[in-house]
């Protein structure tokens, strides 16, 4: 019988933390090049500013602590939370926002609990809840996609002065998809989509795209074998499942169909780049089920009777909250042992 003549070693060398980071920030190109090309400049100069001080917020808690700058800045888990709040934060946000969404994330989120790996909530979702809360007008000025109000975005001059000076940009915001069919309660969906320009196909102008970017990327992570399709697949099934559920066909009180949300807002962001974060999520693939169908619940819950049109945020810091609930009642079963049986006295009461 011929047998393979294969050379040691055998076993392949897992991803460090930094390649895990840096395959994630890869993933994130597809996103943030339809971002870019239908909101402009306005995420990529959220970048600019983030990035930086993700950075020096990281060295100057960690030289507050006494830990080796090299070793921890080295892993990339600063610039993925930065990369992860610009992405999430309007398009052209001023620079002291910025600024107080990652000092959030950083210092308080993440460092204060210890670094890396102890923090229990998610830095980058924390930021923008703070945010969210504290300055709701900033947060809610997206800027109109291309095409929806002319076919001109400000220049990267005009972005950078918007940012740094408040220079205003005329005419270059507009409520978004979400938020307009959460107040709509006079026009059919269909007469929406023909009428209002932020509109597209199947979804938002322009939010069709950067979801199928975010999913492209996030396929990507599923490939390099990342994270397991547990959670994200759950997340989606479910956001699926109860906007078809409570979907009416189309009338003014619709809360909108089964791919106007999947499509929409940051679905597939939050479903590939932030419930996946190893960190904060359950930890068993059935816990990640849970975990996913439980954000999918509440995203769809607050997006049709919440405050607030998206909603992915406060859904994902609930079951960040749970996850470890979530662990304790979902835990596989120990190689070599049975189910644990109900004891006599338990049947008994």
């Amino acid at each position: 019988m011929a047998l393979l003549n294969v050379s040691s070693p055998h076993t392949h060398r897992p991803l460090s933390t930094a390649d895990v980071m840096q395959l994630v920030l890869l993933a994130t190109l597809p996103g943030l090049l339809a971002l870019t090309h239908f909101f402009g400049w306005g995420t990529l100069t959220n970048l600019v500013i983030a990035l930086p001080l993700a950075i020096a917020f990281e060295a100057l808690v960690l030289k507050l602590r006494q830990r080796p700058l090299g070793f921890y800045l080295q892993d990339y888990s600063a610039v993925v939370t930065a990369v992860l709040l610009a992405i999430a934060l309007p398009p052209y946000s001023p620079y002291w926002l910025i600024a107080i969404g990652i000092f959030f994330s950083i210092v308080i989120a993440k460092q204060l609990y210890g670094g890396m790996g102890y923090n229990p909530f998610n830095p980058a979702m924390v930021g923008y809840v703070v945010l969210l809360i504290s300055f709701p007008v900033e947060m809610t000025q997206w800027a109109a996609p291309f095409g929806a109000l002319s076919n001109e975005q400000p220049n990267l001059l005009a972005a950078l002065q918007h940012a740094f000076t408040g220079t205003a940009i005329d005419g270059h915001t507009m409520a978004t998809p979400l938020d307009v069919l959460k107040n709509n309660n006079s026009e059919l969906v269909a007469d929406l989509f023909a009428n209002n320009t932020g509109f597209g196909r199947w979804a938002g102008l322009g939010w069709e795209w950067v979801n199928l970017g975010f999913l492209a990327g996030g396929c990507f992570l599923l490939y390099k074998r990342v994270f397991t399709w547990h959670a994200p697949v759950a997340m989606l099934s479910s956001l699926a499942f109860c906007s078809l559920f409570f979907y009416d066909g189309g009338s003014s009180a619709s809360k909108g169909s089964p791919l106007f949300h999947l499509l929409s807002g940051a679905t597939m962001f939050g479903a590939f780049f932030i419930i996946t974060d190893p960190v904060t999520s359950a930890v068993s693939n059935r816990g990640r089920l849970v975990y996913g169908a439980l954000i999918g619940l509440l995203l769809f819950v607050i997006r049709a009777w919440g405050n607030y049109p998206d909603a992915l945020a406060f859904a994902v810091l609930l079951m960040n909250f749970a996850a470890p609930f979530i662990d304790y009642y979902t835990q596989p079963r120990t190689y070599g042992h049975k189910a644990k049986q109900p004891s006599s006295n338990e049947e008994g009461n």
